[in-house]
């Protein structure tokens, strides 16, 4: 057993940072992390951590590398001070998209980053909802995948009770994840054929499955641009939908993502907080936001007192 459990956290995610503690019943740990005038990442750790099972709370969401260095900079603060074990809770690993080589000379940076945070000093990942399960396996440390489908499917269930629904993919990669949402709602399948001309961009063919009458929910991991999930809204609305929402886990938004999503076919698009929304996104009454803070918390509590987390993760693994 390591000593008493105390939790920090960078700029990437103050305030589920500040949710896990309140879940946890302690206060998050002092620390400045900010700037040198040069721009150079900032870390000091205010108190005492010897001995302590340390768990840093930060995503590695946009500015992406800020925040990933900010991680690496703490990390390495606290193996210098000697704390008994440093565990990363990174709600979005950020670089998991760029988990294969997809083209001569090009780099698999989820491994990258992989190396650097077992470099820094770092013990035991836990993340939610990785883009690629296998990015695990880059890792020679534990790494426990959480799913967020648990407190989605929590939230979609008091939203359509009494509706006859149809589960999309939005694509032939995101079928089982799909899949297990269907099966949990009691509801039908469906997916959407596309296929991508050039990167961040889509075009839908068509529908496999029925939509006519019914109410369409699509699943997706993340939500980037929104041209691949605002397409497919329309496309089953095109399709005979009687209504379509969408439910996501990270809502990256980056470029023209919160346009799209206010000038969409959606009634709603919900997504997690694994990633802070910017002061526009929250302002965008079709985006809700349902918070992962209470699932990290148990985890971080499982893992401080070396108990199975299994349970909060195996109703996403079918």
């Amino acid at each position: 057993m390591y000593g008493e459990l105390t939790l920090f956290t960078g700029n990437a995610n103050p305030a589920v940072a500040a949710r896990i503690a309140e879940h946890l019943g302690v206060s998050l740990g002092a620390a400045r992390v900010g700037r040198f005038s040069d721009g150079e990442t900032r870390v000091e750790i205010l108190q005492n951590v010897r001995g302590r099972d340390v768990f840093l709370v930060q995503s590695t969401c946009a500015p992406a590398n800020d925040n990933l260095v900010e991680l690496l900079v703490m990390a390495e603060a606290c193996k210098r001070s000697s704390a008994g074990r440093i565990t990363a809770v990174i709600p979005y690993f950020g670089y998991a998209r760029q988990d294969r080589k997809v083209a001569p000379r090009a780099p698999i940076t989820a491994r990258l980053v992989a190396d650097l945070l077992q470099a820094a000093g770092i013990d035991r990942v836990l993340t939610m909802d990785l883009h690629a399960g296998q990015i695990q396996g880059f890792f020679s440390i534990p790494v426990d995948n959480l799913y967020a489908q648990p407190l989605l499917l929590r939230d979609l269930e008091q939203r359509l009770e009494g509706r006859e629904v149809v589960v999309v993919s939005p694509d032939a990669g995101g079928v089982e994840r799909a899949r297990s949402y269907a099966k949990r709602l009691d509801a039908t399948l469906a997916i959407i054929d596309k296929r991508r001309s050039k990167p961040n961009e889509s075009e839908v063919l068509h529908i496999v499955g029925d939509v006519s009458g019914r109410t369409a929910v699509l699943i997706d991991d993340m939500i980037d641009t929104a041209g691949t999930l605002t397409k497919g809204g329309q496309a089953v609305i095109e399709g005979g939908a009687k209504e379509v929402l969408a439910v996501a886990t990270h809502p990256v938004l980056s470029g023209p993502a919160v346009e799209r999503i206010a000038s969409s076919a959606f009634q709603q698009v919900v997504v997690s907080d694994t990633i802070p929304l910017s002061t526009q996104a929250a302002a965008t009454s079709k985006l809700e936001v349902v918070s992962v803070a209470s699932l990290f918390a148990e985890a971080i509590r499982a893992i401080h007192y070396n108990d199975s987390i299994s349970r909060l993760f195996l109703d996403g693994a079918d």
